[in-house]
């Protein structure tokens, strides 16, 4: 399926949700950094976990603002047909309930995840279902 919208305008709008989850959401929760932040800084998993939830909620935060603006109804990032920003949404919604991040402020995103995972791409590149899920 076609990832970005014909629309020029719904494409730059589909490309800039897809960079904030991308460059402001998806570096923090990265295996890498907070390793590095527990090993070499020694910083503990409760601090840790404080900082992650700190930025993860003012990414998702920023996003759930931007979601709301949006006049294409439908249940996806950008109306009713899957995109880039959905694909990059669906993975931090996954790491915000791992790190017990409460999601009621964010109705759009919570919808969006429910309609995402409905549709079997999203349920078969879901972590659990990979054959090194633990």
């Amino acid at each position: 399926p076609r990832l970005l919208p014909a629309d020029p305008l719904s494409r730059a709008r589909v490309r800039a949700l897809a960079l904030t989850i991308a460059c402001e959401i998806h570096p923090i929760n990265n295996l890498r950094v907070l390793q590095y932040m527990k090993s070499t800084l020694g910083i503990t998993d409760a601090d840790r976990d404080n900082w992650y939830r700190h930025w993860v909620i003012s990414g998702l935060s920023t996003l759930e603002s931007l979601l709301a603006q949006n006049t294409t109804p439908g249940d996806f990032c950008d109306g009713s047909s899957v995109t880039i920003a959905d694909c990059c949404l669906i993975p931090q919604v996954f790491n915000a309930r791992r790190f017990h991040i409460p999601l009621d402020d964010y109705p759009n995103i919570v919808r969006i995840d429910s309609a995402c995972m409905a549709l079997e791409a999203f349920r078969q590149a879901a972590p659990g279902a990979q054959p090194d899920a633990e």
